[in-house]
């Protein structure tokens, strides 16, 4: 069964959820369980479950229809939380976290070893990013410091949903939960890779990667 819950704000009329979101303690229970949840983020919606939990990220594969061999980004409760899943962090990222974070710019960090291999796809790196949205870094809170982040859709869907029922009739019975915060139409983060303290740019979202560029360059 899919439960659907409205956010706050969206019952409010306001613009976003309140900066300390509450949920039911059965959502975050399912989530460590290995259950899965849709919710909004800064940018696009996500489909979260708890990175520890290998049954809740066979979940978040099977409902994407995604190749294990593809990594799952992870959005994380506070930028302290970077340690816990990155091997290292070059100077550069250190800068750009500073400057950028909460925001849209994924980090691509070499791994830590103990994060699970559906995680990094197999590879030696993670994607991390700070979101600017309370709901996402409430749940990462309150499961293991990070909740996965990729875009909660499937194969051809952009994943820009005008509506909760929208979301209802694509993920029934495929997630535990929706988390309806209002329409999300906005770009994904822009994702960046660090190599040898050198940006390499993945893909281009809300962040234009000059700013990015530009910012590093200033010294």
């Amino acid at each position: 069964m899919t439960r659907l819950i409205l956010l706050d704000a969206v019952r409010a009329g306001g613009p976003t959820p309140p900066p300390d979101p509450r949920f039911p303690a059965e959502l975050i229970a399912s989530l460590r369980a290995g259950g899965a949840v849709i919710f909004p983020t800064d940018t696009l919606y996500g489909l979260g479950v708890d990175p520890c939990s290998e049954s809740g990220l066979d979940r978040l594969l099977a409902a994407k229809g995604r190749d294990r061999g593809k990594p799952i980004p992870l959005l994380l409760s506070e930028a302290g939380q970077v340690d816990r899943w990155a091997r290292h962090v070059p100077p550069a990222a250190a800068r750009l976290i500073d400057r950028f974070w909460p925001g849209a710019l994924t980090l691509v960090l070499p791994a830590d070893p103990g994060v699970h291999p559906a995680v990094t796809g197999g590879g030696d790196t993670v994607g991390l990013r700070l979101p600017d949205h309370p709901v996402p870094r409430a749940l990462a809170s309150l499961l293991s410091g990070a909740v996965t982040g990729t875009s909660a859709n499937r194969s051809g869907n952009p994943g820009a949903w005008g509506s909760a029922e929208e979301i209802v009739r694509e993920f029934t019975g495929t997630v535990d939960w929706i988390l309806w915060g209002g329409a999300g139409n906005s770009p994904g983060s822009t994702v960046v890779r660090m190599v040898d303290d050198r940006p390499v740019l993945l893909r281009e979202g809300v962040l234009p990667f000059r700013d990015i560029i530009e910012f590093l360059q200033r010294g």
